[in-house]
């Protein structure tokens, strides 16, 4: 695996790359989350609530670990350990109730672990205090796509190699209803969301609710900001 060879290559010259979550699998009542780390080093997923989910990593750098599947949003910091050495993994892992996972990254979009889709998806939008937006989804690898908010033209881009595709808009949302369109090659999808700025946590790190697209997880970013990421149901239509 050139990925392994890499990393061990990179340690070795100081640095050491953090891991990462590739994929999930739901098996009953319990989620599998897989990524790669280090060889041999150990894996801890840590919530604020004090949950705590261990795993190690085998030669090749795969890891894997599972928790149970529990009601309403847990968020999960990834972490691994190398020769007394820890580095933590960009953003915070999101499991939702329905067996979801996503990577909520502060200033970024949320990347959702989906199944490839060859027409546009949109998983999921972050918004940020002052209205930045990021939409963000699946379609074929490579293919061209706009977004429009509300028919107007807002942002474009292309999807990367495994299919994800991660759109800053040009113009901050406003509070109120919108939609959001994301067209291009294989067609198009859309979906309307209802803007309104984070709220302030004051019974931790993160709050969560049902809204009618999905879910609405309010989380503090490591700077000490409050960012929206609304987490886009896959059967809303």
């Amino acid at each position: 695996d050139r990925r392994s060879v890499d990393k061990v290559d990179s340690a070795e010259a100081g640095y050491l790359p953090p891991p990462s979550l590739e994929s999930a699998q739901r098996a009953g009542a319990r989620l599998i989350l897989i990524g790669q780390a280090l060889p041999e080093a150990d894996v801890r997923l840590g919530s604020p609530s004090g949950e705590v989910v261990l795993g190690k990593a085998d030669a090749m750098g795969r890891w894997s670990v599972e928790m149970p599947i529990e009601p309403g949003v847990r968020l999960f910091g990834l972490s691994m350990t190398k020769d007394g050495r820890t580095v933590q993994a960009e953003g915070y892992v999101m499991v939702s109730e329905e067996g979801r996972v996503a990577v909520l990254r502060a200033g970024a979009g949320a990347r959702r672990l989906a199944s490839p889709s060859s027409a546009p998806r949109i998983l999921a939008i972050d918004i940020d205090r002052a209205g930045g937006a990021v939409v963000s989804g699946v379609a074929a690898p490579g293919a061209g796509l706009n977004v429009r908010v509300d028919r107007v033209v807002s942002g474009g881009g292309r999807t990367n190699d495994e299919g994800y595709f991660f759109v800053a808009l040009k113009d901050p949302v406003s509070r109120g209803p919108h939609t959001i369109q994301v067209g291009g090659e294989g067609g198009e999808d859309q979906v309307t969301i209802a803007a309104t700025p984070p709220l302030a946590l004051t019974s931790g790190p993160v709050r969560s609710e049902r809204v009618p697209t999905g879910w609405r997880i309010d989380w503090i970013t490591p700077g000490g900001g409050v960012q929206t990421t609304l987490l886009v149901d896959g059967d809303r239509r």
